[in-house]
């Protein structure tokens, strides 16, 4: 995989900070911060954990070379000494969290960071922007793929959005359920399988829609998709079933009515004897544009725009906050921030999912300073992600993907089956937070 650091992936007072708490002794101190979400996207009933592999996947790569050191002094960013504890820096703390994949709620302790202030402050820009971006794209993906009902959704968003955002928001994608991508980085780095055939402009190039269609058959073979939009669709079916017989993989419809089109194409398909010809819709879906297309004989979807911004909802609005840190005699004392609509609850939390005897989830328990009680066939929500300063093993990578989206099926499946409706309502089952 290719390489590149991320130390300056970060907001510039969280070395300010650090150089004033170094000034003031309390850098030192250990503390405990949380990256949870205070609510949900307005009207969501859940959200989904997604970009903790490429969290850890940039840890170790958090490390101020001598020339992003030279670029903090020439501009003054910070002084002297705080330059020589980025010279040595390196994560020796702990983290704990949701399984990536994982569904979570208001409240939910996603991410538990342990260490000292330093170490947990300066990570903080770099937990929130990939956490922000990755979990709500899957929480998007996740939606979409409920509302496919079993039929194949492909990432082609990668045109829509910043060239590394691309490759993060395939990945999220696939973990939330999508069965491929567009983007060729992502496939190489995460192992996800890629797809793609031809755009408008390749049927433009060419002197006639014929002509382009045999060149892409004799290219990629009689089970490619041919898209069949460019002129008009009728003739475009027709002539894609004379070039490539009734070995043709696909057709693509992009553009108008697609509900209409995709009745219409189904039965002038079957009547022209291709009855394995598959039919994929693209142009600009969201999760409802897909809901109305259920009753249609469509095969498979392609989303882009909606995807990749997380239809509607571009952040998961997740914060990172501190909850507890030694005090000047080393003991641990809980903290908060009471600032009206900001408000967190101080203390190191701990998370179990309540599951009914039919399997099914009814809460979400979270436990300040403590783990709440439950039953047996409660689900334990906290993973070692980090342990002293090492990455744990099966959380990064194809693997990691692969992992994350086991376990985000599994995760659903235990919802009610109001979860996967896309009417809007609470979430769909409660945070609660138990004490002492």
């Amino acid at each position: 995989m290719r390489q590149q650091p991320t130390s300056l992936f970060t907001d510039h007072y969280e070395l300010t900070m650090l150089q004033a708490s170094l000034r003031s002794g309390a850098a030192h101190r250990r503390s405990v911060f949380e990256a949870f979400s205070r609510r949900l996207p307005e009207g969501r009933r859940y959200g989904v954990v997604a970009g903790t592999g490429r969290i850890l996947e940039a840890l170790p790569r958090f490390r101020f070379s001598m020339e992003e050191l030279d670029f903090l002094a020439d501009n003054g960013v910070v002084d002297d000494p705080t330059l020589d504890f980025l010279r040595e820096f390196r994560f020796t703390g702990s983290i704990h969290g949701y399984a990536e994949g994982e569904l979570y709620f208001p409240q939910s302790p996603l991410l538990t960071v342990e260490s000292t202030f330093a170490e947990a402050c300066i990570l903080e820009t770099l937990i929130l922007s990939i956490l922000n971006h990755d979990s709500a794209i899957a929480s998007a993906a996740s939606r979409m793929v409920a509302a496919a009902h079993g039929r194949p959704c492909v990432e082609m968003g990668s045109r829509r959005t910043q060239e590394e955002s691309a490759v993060a928001a395939a990945r999220a994608a696939v973990i939330a359920g999508f069965g491929s991508t567009s983007n060729l980085e992502a496939g190489f780095r995460y192992g996800l399988p890629t797809v793609g055939t031809a755009a408008h402009s390749f049927t433009l190039l060419h002197d006639s829609e014929r002509a382009a269609f045999e060149a892409q058959v004799a290219s990629l073979g009689r089970d490619t998709t041919l898209l069949v939009d460019t002129y008009d669709v009728e003739e475009g079916v027709r002539t894609a079933v004379e070039v490539a017989g009734p070995e043709l993989g696909a057709v693509r419809l992009d553009s108008g009515d697609l509900v209409d089109q995709a009745r219409w194409v189904r039965v002038l398909l079957d009547d022209l004897g291709n009855h394995n010809t598959r039919i994929m819709v693209t142009s600009d879906l969201d999760e409802y544009a897909i809901a109305a297309l259920q009753s249609a004989p469509v095969d498979a979807y392609g989303v882009g725009t909606s995807l990749v911004t997380g239809s509607g909802a571009p952040t998961a609005s997740m914060v990172y906050k501190l909850v507890s840190r030694q005090n000047e005699s080393g003991e641990f004392v809980d903290v908060a921030k009471a600032a009206k609509n900001k408000a967190s609850v101080g203390g190191r939390k701990l998370a179990v999912r309540q599951i009914n005897e039919r399997g099914r989830a009814t809460a979400e328990l979270v436990g300040v300073g403590f783990r709440p009680e439950a039953d047996s066939n409660d689900r334990e929500l906290i993973v070692p992600l980090v342990l002293d300063g090492e990455v744990q093993p099966g959380f990064t990578g194809p693997e990691g993907v692969r992992r994350a989206a086991e376990r985000h099926q599994a995760s659903v499946q235990e919802l009610p089956g109001i979860a996967r409706k896309l009417q809007k309502g609470e979430p769909v089952i409660p945070t609660e937070l138990v004490t002492r």
